[in-house]
């Protein structure tokens, strides 16, 4: 599809996977990530998996610089604690008694 001045063509979509077992682990790692078509396989087995997907365009493109099967760098450490937070957050919010 060509760009059009009205409508450029957005840039490809991006998606970074993490894996945190346990704190004995040491920091989440991280283990896919891609652009495109890559990203959407990416969201869509997240998703079959029933694995939340949290979309933040700036911790994303962050995440993006960190090598595959690397920890996250202390760097990002408070910023991924607060997507932990979030995550934990959802499950039992999900797992409570209503």
């Amino acid at each position: 599809m060509a760009d059009t001045p009205d409508k450029p063509a957005l840039p490809p979509r991006e998606a970074v996977a993490l894996q945190y077992r346990d704190d004995r682990q040491g920091a989440p790692q991280v283990v896919a990530k891609g652009r495109g078509l890559i990203a959407e396989a990416i969201i869509q087995r997240a998703r079959e998996a029933g694995v939340y997907v949290h979309e933040s365009p700036q911790l994303v493109q962050l995440l993006m610089q960190v090598d595959l099967d690397a920890q996250i760098p202390p760097a990002l450490y408070v910023a991924v604690a607060e997507l932990l937070a979030w995550l934990w957050r959802l499950e039992h919010e999900a797992a409570a008694p209503r």
